[in-house]
């Protein structure tokens, strides 16, 4: 057995006020933080003093204290990093603070908030290590309850996280089934219109029903950038109007008619989409009909931009004119549509050709 004679000498001069300093020994005895002090020059670094404070912490007599590691104060539960950090800070001699789970005489635990310092001589070796505690369980118990609400909350955002996705996958679903849906019916009066045209031998009632066809196209084609889009709120005007100009030049097979495009990036309400796509499609079809017939050709100009505080867009044609729109019922729709709209809507001569320019309140685009 090791003998801790000596260990327990320097442990009584401390309790009774001698040695190291008599002062300081004296503020360590009556503080009432529990501290200790272990004999570094001694083998496995026994406990030489203990105060009355940290008897009442750990349960245990001073008696059955001296002569044995702190290590009495491990249990099963005991963090191994905490331990290992203090066994470094011992070997190097170095501070060390750690927040570690000690056991009680009785084996109650309690959270303990420990910092050890070494303490050297005039030559600087190490002849003691103090060690302070402090019971932080509280502490402690008040995190794991912080912990366990913001896990709960944590839950509760990934729960409803989960119902939002199921919500939208939902969403996204009925979308495309209507998605389908509308484009099946859109394709059906197409088809309709269509044969209904082929079959007319009146060359105007063949026109007027040419007409109808168009505007279920352009319809068509706005409902397709609607569903195509990440935003089903708001509806891109300069791309549709790429779209509805590449299908207006396609089925009207003019090679001597240039288009001109200068197209700033507006978005509009998704509710305003149709009213304006309609008044989109009787001013390019209008200025590709009576613009332009036959054997002659020329430019049509498009244009999107923002002008005080409006949005703008204009079609101009150097043709021959637009004069039979005057009376046309391509007019009397853009009129319609452009009141529905809260559109201005004007139309000049371009010397030569026609220009039209619709201007829709700022408040209708985004």
């Amino acid at each position: 057995m090791e003998d801790y004679s000596e260990s327990r000498r320097a442990g009584d001069r401390l309790a009774a006020g001698h040695g190291i300093d008599d002062p300081f020994a004296a503020a360590i005895r009556a503080t009432r933080m529990a501290m200790i002090v272990t004999d570094a020059s001694q083998a496995d670094n026994p406990i030489i003093f203990a105060n009355d404070a940290f008897l009442k912490l750990s349960g245990y007599e001073r008696e059955e204290l001296i002569g044995r590691n702190c290590r009495l104060l491990q249990g099963p539960k005991t963090e191994r990093a905490a331990i290992e950090t203090l066994s470094r800070a011992v070997a190097a001699g170095e501070d060390a603070k750690v927040e570690l789970l000690n056991y009680r005489k009785d084996g109650s635990t309690f959270w303990n908030a420990l910092y050890i310092s070494p303490v050297r001589n005039d030559a600087g070796e190490i002849v003691y290590f103090f060690g302070s505690q402090l019971d932080v369980t509280d502490k402690k118990v008040a995190e794991a309850k912080v912990l366990e609400h913001r896990d709960g909350l944590e839950q509760v955002v990934e729960d409803r996280t989960r119902e939002l996705t199921d919500a939208l996958e939902q969403k996204t679903a009925l979308l495309h089934e209507v998605d389908h849906r509308v484009k099946n019916n859109l394709q059906l009066i197409s088809s309709l219109l269509l044969l209904q045209t082929r079959r007319v031998p009146d060359p105007a009632l063949k026109a007027s029903l040419k007409g109808m066809l168009g505007r279920v196209n352009a319809i068509a084609t706005v409902h397709r950038r609607l569903f195509q889009s990440e935003d089903v709120e708001r509806f891109d005007v300069s791309a549709f109007i790429r779209d509805m100009v590449a299908d207006l030049m396609g089925s009207a097979g003019r090679d001597d008619i240039e288009m001109q495009l200068d197209l700033e990036r507006v978005d509009i309400p998704a509710a305003k989409a149709a009213p304006f796509a309609l008044v989109v499609n009787e001013l390019l079809t209008n200025a590709l009909k009576h613009g332009f017939p036959e054997g002659h050709g020329g430019r049509i100009f498009v244009g999107v931009s923002r002008l005080n505080g409006d949005f703008r867009i204009e079609i101009a044609d150097n043709g021959v004119g637009m004069e039979k729109q005057a009376t046309g019922f391509g007019l009397t729709i853009v009129q319609l549509l452009c009141q529905q709209l809260k559109a201005k809507c004007e139309t000049t001569n371009a010397e030569p050709g026609t220009r039209v320019v619709v201007l829709l309140p700022v408040n209708g685009a985004h």
